[in-house]
């Protein structure tokens, strides 16, 4: 292919209703591609969004935690290990494009990967708060912590949704809640800004789960699950029962 892509763009015109898609590359892996107004960002769809792997990692964060490992196995301890300023902006340069491409994904429903991504850069937050030498650069990603942490449960959610587990569901939007509303203050507008954003989409979204109502087979899933866990084999049977007679009558 030569450097110039004019017809590569020509073949995929740019429509804001329609930038997203996910195609096979020549090895036969899957790539996320984003249409621009004026170009194509590409995205591997597992590991670091841009394909590296630093020190044949699966990504930078991954890096650091074995060397924080190496720490604890010659010192006994996690005390002195330190992130500089030049380690924090590289983890954090990882940080954004995680974030890029989670926001695609969400976009798109692929939960299980937004959930993968936000756990990715909720554990750099948590690298940073006890690590980072400079309360500079705690700052500057522990002010986006509310938002991550509010994407991180809404990705996990909308999972358990899917699969009709309402009170699952409800329980991961009332412990982000939670968190948010008792987490370190971190002195800057966005973290401000961030928090109350935050805990009104989480709200909102707790209210909509806890006003659906869940169909007969979930919650007799949810019955045979507890019965179960009491040993009552006799009632699990019966509930296995009905189950499958709700299976017939949907494939008649």
């Amino acid at each position: 292919m030569g450097r110039d892509l004019t017809d590569f763009l020509k073949e995929w015109e740019y429509d804001p209703e329609s930038s997203v898609r996910i195609v096979e590359a020549d090895d036969g892996r899957k790539v996320l591609q984003i249409r621009q107004p004026l170009g194509v960002e590409q995205y591997e769809m597992d590991g670091r969004p841009d394909g590296v792997r630093p020190e044949g990692k699966d990504c930078l964060l991954d890096v650091f935690r074995g060397r924080l490992e190496e720490h604890r196995r010659a010192h006994g301890s996690d005390e002195g290990f330190v992130l500089n300023h030049e380690d924090c902006e590289s983890l954090q340069s990882e940080g954004i494009i995680y974030y890029y491409r989670y926001l695609v994904l969400f976009q798109i429903g692929d939960f299980e990967r937004t959930a993968a991504d936000t756990d990715h850069n909720l554990t750099l937050c948590d690298l940073f708060r006890r690590y980072a030498e400079q309360d500079e650069d705690k700052k500057q990603i522990l002010q986006y912590r509310p938002y991550i942490l509010r994407m991180n449960a809404l990705s996990k959610a909308m999972i358990s949704m899917r699969r009709e587990l309402l009170a699952a569901a409800r329980e991961l939007l009332e412990a982000a809640i939670k968190d948010i509303e008792t987490m370190p203050e971190v002195d800057t507008p966005t973290f401000e800004v961030e928090r109350m954003r935050s805990l009104s989409v989480l709200r909102s979204t707790l209210k909509q789960v806890m006003e659906k109502k869940p169909s007969p087979v979930a919650e007799l899933k949810a019955e045979l699950d507890q019965a179960i866990e009491a040993e009552n084999y006799e009632l699990a049977a019966e509930l296995r029962d009905r189950i499958r007679g709700f299976a017939t009558e949907d494939g008649e």
